[in-house]
């Protein structure tokens, strides 16, 4: 039938087989695990990071002006209302009269919040009986 030899060296392979498959298996449980693709997902996001990082200042000093204009642009729009605030004041200021300057102090105190008036002591009546006739 068969060779005993045949049969051994079929088993010797298959043992030899059996533990390259194991470590394959292995190999691969420590690559998928939740902690391994945490830490590799985490690393391709640094060097993302740091790439467009990189990219973004060499878009810097190939085009300064256009960088700067753009951020003053932005830093424009971010305090618009300050901005409106001051440029109300200025025209206001410029174009002015007394009279308007007195309206202005005037509006501007009845903006702020009334204190509350003080307390005045009440004047005593003096009552029918306790008046003497002289």
């Amino acid at each position: 039938m068969t060779d005993p030899a045949t049969v051994t060296a079929a088993r010797i392979e298959v043992e030899r087989r059996r533990g390259e498959l194991l470590d394959t298996v292995r190999s691969l449980q420590a690559r998928l695990a939740p902690r391994t693709l945490a830490a590799d997902v985490w690393d391709k996001a640094k060097n993302k990071g740091a790439d467009l990082a990189e990219e973004a200042v060499d878009a810097v000093k190939a085009r300064p002006v256009a960088v700067g204009g753009v951020a003053a642009a932005l830093a424009m729009f971010l305090a618009r209302e300050p901005l409106k605030d001051a440029a109300v004041k200025i025209y206001d200021a410029m174009t002015s009269t007394r009279d308007t300057k007195k309206r202005a102090a005037a509006l501007k105190q009845a903006d702020q919040p009334a204190e509350p008036a003080p307390r005045r002591a009440r004047a005593k009546r003096a009552s029918p009986k306790t008046e003497t006739v002289k």
